[in-house]
């Protein structure tokens, strides 16, 4: 397991744009795999993005496709998510995962950060 911190959350209006930061530390291969979910109030928790830290694509769900950038630093072993042309549907927590490989298991999660756009 790693610890993970979020930051960057907070208020927007739709049409903005937010960077949503997330920092690993304890056990790093834990942590070659780090994406994020959200949950909005009355729905299910969906994955949103991930990214392996060797190689490969990244995921996207398609309701954040285009729209979305995940990126991450090894050497800081940070993973942010860009989030540009917000909608009030992408109103939710959101939290950071990490898991040793991208494989749809999740072995740490952080705190959560809201995301509210109107």
């Amino acid at each position: 397991h790693v610890q993970l911190v979020e930051s960057g959350g907070g208020s927007v209006q739709a049409g903005g744009s937010l960077r949503l930061s997330c920092a690993a530390s304890g056990h790093t291969a834990s942590s070659n795999c780090m994406g994020w979910f959200r949950r909005a109030p009355g729905k299910e928790r969906e994955g949103v993005a991930a990214l392996y830290s060797g190689s490969g694509n990244p995921y996207y769900a398609a309701s954040v496709k285009g729209r979305f950038t995940i990126s991450r630093d090894n050497a800081k072993n940070t993973v942010y998510l860009q989030m540009n042309g917000v909608k009030p549907e992408d109103t939710a927590m959101y939290y950071c995962a990490a898991d040793e490989f991208c494989a749809g298991a999740v072995s740490s999660w952080g705190q959560g950060t809201q995301v509210t756009v109107s």
